[in-house]
């Protein structure tokens, strides 16, 4: 359920090209966030509103979507942040 509503969130918030969302949780079993509810996940999104934005922006963005998602129902989030220019020189 946590994975749909971030996908939806990311999806709302900035449309990507591309969206591909890993659930690691399972991984982390006993391990303190995991007792708590949240989950590890790891996103790779190519998105047109990173264009031009630091790494730092566009994480900044990502988390801005994510809301109070990252407050309890994610633990731990690796991001690939990519933009469709960088997307078709290969840099993925």
């Amino acid at each position: 359920m946590t994975s749909d509503l971030i996908k939806k969130s990311l999806n709302d918030a900035l449309k990507p090209e591309l969206l591909e969302l890993l659930d690691n949780s399972a991984a982390h079993a006993g391990h303190a966030g995991a007792r708590s509810g949240g989950g590890h996940y790891h996103v790779t999104i190519v998105a047109e509103a990173f264009e031009g934005k630091s790494l730092v922006e566009r994480h900044q963005l990502v988390y801005k979507a994510l809301g109070d998602l990252m407050k309890q129902e994610i633990h731990a989030l690796g991001i690939n942040a990519i933009s469709p220019s960088e997307e078709t020189k290969g840099s993925l």
